[in-house]
């Protein structure tokens, strides 16, 4: 038998060479337990969450259908008007405001040559627990704290309750919020200022263009698909602020003033044990999280400009 004719005979009835049909059965194989995992918490929670949205359960009785009755209640409810508005603050403050400090501390960084324990030091909060962070912070905030008896003595004011003022909490919520963030943000646009490459940067120099002018003119619109690609990031996890409300300001408190959308579902489905009621709210969240990320790509055109 020749050659080909013996490679003839490896093949199946369908063509496939059969070290392809194994190395697909050995994909399969390896993919399986997270496949698995997946579909067992994360597909199917989510699709439970969808029906039950439509029922009146408290976990343990007979499942009522409802209808859309659990979304109209929400939607009228006046504090989950107070979690979403909360919620928005949050997300239009830390994202912006963090993303900005992130690319004035990446700028400087990018300009030493050893950068390697700054960069360690910028990221530690993000590795380390939000729970930690939080009871760190709380004790900073506290109105006997570091943070307040600092503010009192270089503005003459009396120290400010920063965790039980209504006024100030969100204040203080969002600014521990960007304080966590900003090592992660910090690395990503190290990671995207490494990719400009310097000559040209360079040339704009030689041309007549000065430090700021470069900064710009040059190097901002050259990171601006790293700045998208963060920005969208951003958002989906500021609107997803739970651990922080949770630990820092005990419970959303004081006066839901830091009450957000994920707490609310926290509170109305582990709490009240009104799970119809949280499945409700949840799918809110997913519309508001998809709308906002669609505007986002719809002006990814206008401002984001991509190296060709």
């Amino acid at each position: 038998m020749d050659a080909a004719a013996s490679r003839r005979a490896e093949l199946p009835a369908n063509g496939t060479p059969r070290w392809k049909v194994r190395d697909r059965w050995w994909a399969a194989f390896f993919l399986a337990p997270q496949g698995l995992g997946i579909a067992l918490f994360t597909v199917l929670p989510f699709a439970f969450s969808l029906v039950l949205a439509f029922y009146d359960w408290n976990g343990l009785g007979p499942m009522e259908f409802v209808g859309f009755d659990n979304l109209r209640a929400q939607l009228t409810d006046p504090l989950f008007g107070r979690a979403v508005l909360n919620t928005l603050l949050i997300a239009l403050v830390t994202v912006p405001v963090g993303l900005f400090l992130a690319i004035v501390v990446s700028v400087m960084l990018n300009a030493l040559r050893r950068r390697t324990l700054y960069m360690v030091m910028f990221f530690a909060p993000v590795v380390t627990s939000s729970v930690a962070v939080a009871l760190i912070w709380q004790q900073l905030l506290r109105s006997d704290g570091l943070l307040s008896t600092v503010v009192a003595k270089v503005f003459h004011v009396a120290a400010p309750d920063w965790l039980n003022d209504p006024r100030l909490a969100l204040l203080a919520l969002c600014a521990v919020t960007i304080w966590s963030s900003l090592g992660l943000n910090v690395v990503i646009f190290q990671a995207g200022l490494q990719n400009i490459s310097a000559s040209v940067v360079e040339a704009a120099e030689i041309d007549g263009a000065g430090k700021v002018r470069a900064f710009f003119s040059v190097i901002l619109p050259m990171l601006s698909p790293t700045i998208f690609f963060q920005s969208v990031i951003a958002f989906i996890s500021s609107l997803q602020t739970f651990d922080l409300v949770f630990v820092l300001v005990k419970n959303a408190g004081p006066d839901n003033a830091t009450r957000t959308i994920v707490y609310h579902i926290y509170d109305l489905g582990f709490r009240k044990m009104e799970l119809g009621l949280s499945s409700a709210a949840s799918i809110v969240l997913l519309l508001l999280s998809a709308v906002i990320t669609l505007v986002q790509f719809g002006f990814e055109k206008r401002f984001v400009h991509y190296e060709n």
